[in-house]
Order: structure tokens, then C-alpha cells, then sequence
């Protein structure tokens, strides 16, 4: 008698080109019979192209007649309509855009707080460093030297994402070295961007947390492009020049053929409070660019994060403050769990109340 689980455990051998998992982890398997010697089961063949599907089933037929010589195997190739073929990354939950008008309003720093921040709380998470000009997340993390593996998956290169603290990690500093100029055009920018999308073996995720560069270019809308963005959170400070380019950038999602949805503002650097004068706060940057800035978006603001040393220093020694444990971490994470309590209620309400985000065709 052929045994249901043995079926099962024999599929689990053979590897899903997307994400590198197993067919079953991937959740590819569906309506798997047994009747006397034969054998059926569909298989979800959603963005396989035919070479591919020709090579998954003779892998599935072989890998159960290992077990059972005799079975009569029937794989049934079925494209589900639900799950938009055309879409990447479709064991990704919810991709969101981490976005500024210009640079140095730490943005790439509120990406790796939010990312390992939502992995504290138990969510599956990855980060993409996007960034391409000054991809900072190996210096963040604390991962200079580390090189991603890279594995042949049905004669196809795939990129694996560094995994950290839990986090899938993919950036191009992984592939450069730290003093090399990054010196390339439009189309190879958004190679690459298309590359660590569609190339990489991003596992199951419920967010993968997108560093955009400041501004609008190619690889912003590369990225809109590629994939259903599902929503983007802009980061400001205070000060008018910031908010005047953040209004732009913001701008660009908005557009009509792009129409991602703007999930919140994080204004940065709001004030400083001196250790010394715990009640004093000092507007540096001046006051209210988060609020018009909000307002402007019709959307509401995630949070204000003060200047805080020991969010400085986190970034600098490779140790987001989200994970430290010393008392000026403690207070930096009360701010991110502020953060984090209120955009995890805007995702929410985004998934319940707006329709999937489509990617943007572009017509030429």
C-alpha cells in the first residue's frame, strides 16, 4: 500500500526555483490522490515557464518512483488564477517602500529598526537595500566581508539573502567592495533591482522591507515596475528643505498609473533632549515638517523620533537599537514600538480597505 506521508516527504526533495523552499513548504501541492498504484497530485506551476515545468514534473515522477517503482504518477500543471501570474514574489505578504526626498534624514536607518523591530514581534521579515549609490545596511548590521551563496536551481544562478538576527538581508555592499564607486546607468541599476527581486531566494515573508535611495529615478520605478508595492512610509525631518523633496518623492507614488498607497510619515530628528535636562527639547531642525508633510499625503504620522545617541551609535557598530539592551537603547525603543504599534494598524486597515497594489505597465 503506498503510504500519504511517504508521497509527501519524497516531494519534499524536490526545490521550488522561486524561493528555493520545497515544493510543500512552498505550498505548490494540492489535491494529492492515491488510488491503488496510481498516483496524482496538481501542481501550482505560477511564473514557470515550460522548461521548468517540464523539469519539476519528471523531478516529482522520479522522486516518487524511488520510493514506489511501480506507481503510475500523474502531475496535473495548474495555473491558479488567484495568484496573478505575473506577479514576483508571491510568498511575500505585504512589500513595503521605506522612502525620502533627499538624503541623510535617516532613512535607512528607520528601514533596519522597522525590519528587526517587526522580527521581535514574531513576523517573518526581510530587508532589500535598494540604495545601490550608498548601500549602508553591511555597515549597519555589522556584516562587511559577507558575501551572499549562490545556488544553482534548475541550471538558473539564485542569489540566497544573507540571513541576520533572523532577517534575510540582500545588498549590493554585499557584492562590492566597501570603497568601490558605484558607477552605473539607468538600465544597470534597475538590472540589479530586478535581479535581487526576481533572482533572489527570498523565503515565505509577511514584509519585506524596501531601503529606497532619496528622490525618484530608476530604480523607484524599477521597483514599481517589478512588483505590487503594497504600501510606503515616508521619513522627514523637521526642517523645510527636507520636507519640500519628501513631498515630491511622495508624490510619485501617488501617481495615477503608480498608485501605492502612503501608509504614514516618520519624521526624523524631531528634537534633542540633553541626558543632563531630561525635560528640555530642543527643536534643531526646526518644528512641523512632519505634520505638513502628513497633511499633505492625507495619511496620518507613525511617529517622531528625537535625536538619540545611542541610535547613532547602533548604525555605526552594526547593532540596530531595536536589539540593544543597554538604558539608552531602551529609551530609543520606546519610540520604535510607537512606530511599529501604529503602522502594523495601517496595514491593516490598507489590506482591508484598498485593493492589491498592481505593478505599473509602462507603455513604449
Amino acid at each position: 500500500m503506498i503510504d500519504n506521508n511517504k508521497i509527501v516527504d519524497a516531494l519534499r526533495s524536490i526545490v521550488d526555483p522561486g524561493t528555493g523552499l520545497d515544493i510543500i513548504s512552498a505550498k505548490l501541492v494540492s489535491e494529492l490522490k492515491i488510488d491503488g498504484q496510481k498516483i496524482s497530485f496538481a501542481l501550482n506551476n505560477t511564473n514557470l515557464d515550460d522548461q521548468l515545468k517540464s523539469q519539476i514534473n519528471f523531478h516529482c515522477i522520479s522522486a516518487i518512483q524511488k520510493i514506489y517503482p511501480s506507481a503510475d504518477v500523474h502531475v496535473h500543471m495548474h495555473s491558479d488564477a488567484q495568484s496573478k501570474k505575473d506577479i514576483a514574489l508571491p510568498q511575500v505578504k505585504n512589500i513595503i517602500a521605506v522612502a525620502s526626498g533627499k538624503g541623510g534624514v535617516g532613512k535607512s536607518t528607520m528601514s533596519v529598526n522597522l525590519a528587526f523591530g517587526l522580527k521581535k514581534r514574531g513576523y517573518k521579515v526581510g530587508i532589500l537595500d535598494a540604495d545601490l549609490y550608498g548601500p549602508s545596511l553591511p555597515t549597519m548590521l555589522g556584516l562587511q566581508g559577507a558575501r551572499p551563496k549562490v545556488e544553482i536551481i534548475y541550471g538558473k544562478n539564485k542569489i540566497r539573502p544573507i540571513e541576520h538576527e533572523g532577517v534575510s538581508v540582500i545588498s549590493l555592499g554585499f557584492i562590492i567592495e566597501p570603497e568601490q564607486a558605484v558607477v552605473l546607468r539607468g538600465p544597470r541599476l534597475g538590472g540589479i533591482i530586478k535581479q535581487f527581486i526576481n533572482d533572489c531566494l527570498w523565503p515565505e515573508l509577511d514584509f519585506l522591507v524596501i531601503d529606497l535611495p532619496p528622490g525618484t529615478g530608476d530604480i523607484q520605478l524599477t521597483m514599481v515596475q517589478t512588483v505590487p508595492v503594497s504600501g510606503a512610509i515616508m521619513v522627514t525631518t523637521p526642517q523645510e528643505v527636507a520636507v519640500v523633496d519628501a513631498i515630491k518623492a511622495m508624490n510619485m507614488f501617488r501617481l495615477p498609473n503608480v498608485n501605492v498607497p502612503i501608509l504614514g510619515v516618520i519624521e526624523n530628528m524631531s528634537w534633542f533632549t540633553p541626558a543632563e535636562l531630561p525635560e528640555h527639547k530642543y527643536f534643531i531642525f526646526g518644528e512641523g515638517g512632519g505634520k505638513k508633510l502628513t497633511k499633505d499625503a492625507q495619511t496620518v504620522m507613525l511617529g517622531q523620533m528625537p535625536l538619540i545617541k545611542g541610535i547613532r551609535e547602533g548604525g555605526d557598530n552594526g547593532t540596530p537599537v531595536v536589539l540593544g539592551q543597554d538604558d539608552t537603547s531602551k529609551i530609543a525603543q520606546k519610540y520604535y514600538d510607537k512606530i511599529i504599534d501604529k503602522f502594523l494598524q495601517q496595514v491593516v486597515i490598507r489590506n482591508q480597505t484598498l485593493k492589491p497594489t498592481e505593478t505599473v505597465k509602462i507603455n513604449t
